[in-house]
């Protein structure tokens, strides 16, 4: 028997998974909660298998759920269930510690194939979750992602407004070291000289001190 957590802040969807779990003699109830702090509360109590999360809900959201009890439970066994497809949702759940991602449109065949494959330490994604994990692994990166610590630090140096020689000596550093950082910041940013790469750096926040744009 698979006990199942079911956690969604709406009472009608909670009482169709609840009777979704009825109809297969395999699965079980172990709880229900209605908002993240509870999932993270009820989860150290009951110890289900598995867990489906919803996504969006008051107080404490599913992301947030999720990571918590995976902090705590590192095996835990969680399925974002949720009305939303989003490239965003779907990698930040996964991110948290999600073992699979569905619709709430899906089959009562696929929610169940899905606690059991979970239940087996598999991942299961919907279709819609598939296509659009593949659209962000696919999406080019984003400018000055691909920044080292050096030069993040130094581009932070170019926030306070030093220029080459300052920083030089403030990193102990040739000065020809650090023109070639400069120009490879320069080039990762994609911009032409260092007054856009400091904009684009406050506008972004990379290798920015707070006290540095007050």
């Amino acid at each position: 028997m698979i006990r199942v957590l079911v956690v969604d802040d709406h009472v009608m969807v909670r009482k169709g998974l609840v009777a979704l779990l009825e109809a297969y003699e395999d699965l079980a109830l172990a709880g229900e909660a209605p908002d993240g702090e509870q999932a993270v509360l009820l989860y150290e109590h009951t110890q289900p298998d598995v867990v489906l999360m919803d996504m969006l809900m008051p107080r404490m959201d599913g992301i947030e759920a999720t990571a918590a009890i995976r902090a705590r439970f590192p095996a835990a066994r969680i399925i974002a269930l949720t009305s939303f497809d989003t490239d965003d949702l779907v990698q930040r759940s996964l991110q948290a510690g999600a073992t699979g991602y569905l619709l709430k449109t899906a089959s009562a065949d696929d929610l169940a194939k899905a606690i059991r494959a979970a239940h087996q330490g598999k991942r299961t994604l919907g279709p819609e979750a598939a296509d659009a994990l593949i659209r962000t692994m696919n999406r080019p990166p984003e400018p000055g992602s691909d920044l080292t610590e050096r030069e993040r630090e130094i581009l932070g140096h170019m926030v306070e407004g030093l220029n080459n020689t300052d920083i030089s000596a403030r990193m102990h550093l040739s000065a020809s070291t650090v023109k070639f950082h400069v120009s490879a910041i320069l080039s990762k940013l994609g911009v032409g000289n260092r007054v856009e790469a400091v904009a684009f750096a406050i506008r972004r926040n990379i290798g920015v001190r707070p006290d540095t744009t007050a």
